[in-house]
């Protein structure tokens, strides 16, 4: 009977834990429409760029531009509807960390266009 006990009282100490987490992070973290709303933003703003290259659309420069403003709103939109960075209570020293890195990654990024694009060699 103790053992029945002690597995009864971890069951409610687990849902009470679920509970508190439910209380600390509020109701956004999760809601069905947030997420329907995400995924289908992460659709749309994937089959854009997809039927532009697929249809030679646009010129490569524009075509180029408008891959990486819609890589930049699948970011927005994950960061916002997936990983709640709006919600967050404590000190954002996440969000800093993640500006950090993004700046970083940009730097990357854009040297690398950089140099591709003026690959002249100096003999």
């Amino acid at each position: 009977m103790a053992q029945h006990n002690s597995s009864h009282n971890h069951g409610h100490s687990s849902h009470g834990a679920h509970d508190a987490h439910d209380a600390h992070g509020g109701g956004a973290h999760g809601s069905f429409k947030s997420y329907l709303i995400g995924f289908l933003l992460s659709i749309v703003l994937t089959i854009i760029p997809l039927v532009v290259v697929m249809n030679d659309m646009l010129g490569k420069t524009a075509t180029t531009v408008l891959i990486l403003v819609m890589a930049a709103l699948q970011f927005l939109v994950q960061l916002i509807f997936f990983m709640h960075i709006r919600d967050e209570e404590k000190p954002r020293y996440n969000l800093m960390a993640l500006i950090f890195g993004l700046t970083i990654m940009l730097v990357i990024v854009a040297g690398s266009i950089w140099i591709m694009l003026n690959n002249t060699v100096a003999h």
